[in-house]
């Protein structure tokens, strides 16, 4: 019998404005900003300088900043070094010295090693290897008639290549017990 009673009650209508006031009043209570804190600046004050902002309503204008000793027109000012100082310097531009290879400290890489000599077996491997995909390709690209010497000749290639750089690869036979390959304790 209650689930007809709910069936029957048609949807109350939301009122928004109601729910949105109760939204903002509740709002209304936070505390204000601890003193010395600075105001948030909105998106329009970020490019302004520190203590500049733009006029908003309900937002009164933030007091000017206070006056700094300024030396008179005409009086130069000079600081020391790495202290600072205007910002009407001018940034020294690179010259041809600054460039020079003698300078100490920078890294020069030592000479790689030579590389190792083949024999001629290693070097017709290699071109076994990479030379029966290659004219495989080519014979494609020009659409050449798929022989069977030609085919033979890629992929047998291939394959004796691959087969005879496997075969000479080094074996570490040297030593079965080679107590460097696990973990020491």
């Amino acid at each position: 019998m209650a689930d007809q009673h709910d069936a029957d009650r048609e949807p109350q209508p939301i009122d928004e404005d109601a729910a949105w006031a109760a939204i903002v009043a509740g709002y209304g209570d936070e505390p204000s900003d601890p003193p010395g804190a600075k105001p948030f600046k909105s998106v329009e004050d970020l490019a302004l300088l520190e203590g500049d902002m733009n006029e908003t309503p309900g937002r009164p204008a933030p007091p000017p900043p206070p006056e700094e000793d300024k030396p008179a027109l005409g009086s130069s000012v000079t600081f020391a070094p790495g202290v600072g100082g205007p910002r009407d310097y001018q940034v020294a531009q690179p010259s041809d010295d600054d460039f020079d290879d003698t300078d100490e400290g920078h890294f020069v890489p030592p000479e790689p090693p030579p590389l190792p000599e083949t024999d001629v077996t290693a070097r017709f491997a290699w071109l076994a290897v990479i030379g029966g995909p290659v004219l495989m390709l080519v014979a494609v690209i020009l659409q050449w008639d798929m022989k069977w010497w030609l085919t033979t000749l890629c992929v047998g290639g291939f394959l004796g290549g691959f087969g005879t750089l496997v075969a000479r690869m080094s074996h570490d036979d040297d030593e079965p017990d080679d107590p460097g390959r696990g973990a020491v304790v």
